[in-house]
């Protein structure tokens, strides 16, 4: 202060101006750097938001499948990473549609509010959900996909036991199919139970089903398989090294680039509610020529072609 004044008037103008220009010079520099990083947030924008863990798979086949399709920005994130916060998130990015991969992921989606359309899949069968504009995929492979296969391929197969839970079974119910003879049980001691009084089926299909195919389950259903010469239809590739006769397996890129398609009518304005869920369209088979050969089921060169891999 005691500068100023012994500057007189010109050195306080000359001071004053000098801070008024540093004021507007910050002030500049401040909405520039606002500018940029609205710019950029607008640039990492995503449309599309999905939901998975990366970690896993079927996970990133799917996302490849999706990126395939879409030509509009995706954005991954892990079902950890949006939990309790999607909402914030999805506003964010200016959402236009949020992909659920996984039950934990489509529990924090079905939270958002319905103006924001939801698919969602590797879920095993369609869940009971009461939210608009949601739809998605299943991951169970429609009986009659394995009816179809064993009509044209195993003629030798006339009768397919289907044993399952009751939310699995539905998913058979309105084929109307006289080969497939369905069974619903509640617990795996039921399962295998059920499995022993079957009244001689030439093959049996175990519908998917984390509470009732325990590996012990499992153990004494191919133990009575193999002692009574009836086949197992597998749902997995592990299935089949374990002495499933064959296994159709839903493929996730084929899957993906399906929700990619849907994502992309919902951008469009397409209500997904509108959609009812689907299985999977594509499939990849494996087959075990041990097991058939054990069993003395032939399986023909054509239909081994088919396979996407064989087990000796």
């Amino acid at each position: 202060m005691q500068l100023i004044e012994s500057g007189g008037t010109g050195a306080k103008y000359m001071f004053c101006n000098r801070i008024l220009s540093a004021v507007r010079w910050r002030q500049a520099v401040c909405a520039l750097f606002l500018t940029l990083l609205l710019f950029s947030a607008r640039a990492e924008a995503a449309e599309v938001i999905v939901i998975g863990d990366t970690r896993l798979a079927p996970v990133v086949d799917i996302i490849s499948g999706i990126r395939e399709t879409l030509e509009t920005p995706v954005k991954v994130y892990s079902p950890s990473g949006v939990k309790d916060r999607l909402k914030d998130i999805a506003e964010r990015e200016d959402a236009k549609v949020v992909v659920a991969l996984g039950r934990e992921a489509l529990d924090e989606a079905l939270r958002l509010p319905s103006s924001i359309p939801v698919i969602y899949d590797l879920v095993i069968a369609p869940p009971a959900v009461t939210r608009a504009n949601t739809t998605g995929f299943y991951m169970a492979t429609p009986v009659r996909e394995y009816a179809a296969i064993v009509r044209k391929y195993l003629p030798s197969i006339r009768r397919i036991a289907v044993v399952g839970s009751a939310n699995m079974i539905r998913t058979v119910e309105g084929e109307d199919d006289p080969q497939v003879i369905p069974h619903r049980v509640k617990t795996s001691f039921e399962l295998v139970e059920a499995v022993k009084k079957l009244d001689a089926p030439d093959a049996i299909l175990l519908l998917p089903d984390v509470w009732l195919l325990t590996s012990s389950a499992l153990e004494e259903i191919y133990l009575y398989s193999f002692r009574r010469g009836v086949p197992v239809l597998g749902i997995s590739e592990r299935s089949v090294k374990e002495g499933a006769l064959l296994a159709l397996v839903f493929d996730p890129v084929s899957v993906g680039r399906h929700i990619g398609e849907g994502a992309s009518s919902a951008i469009r304005g397409v209500d997904l509610g509108q959609i009812p869920p689907s299985p999977p369209r594509k499939f990849e088979l494996y087959i075990n020529r041990s097991t058939a050969k054990k069993m003395k089921i032939h399986v023909s060169a054509e239909l081994l072609k088919k396979a996407k891999k064989t087990y000796p």
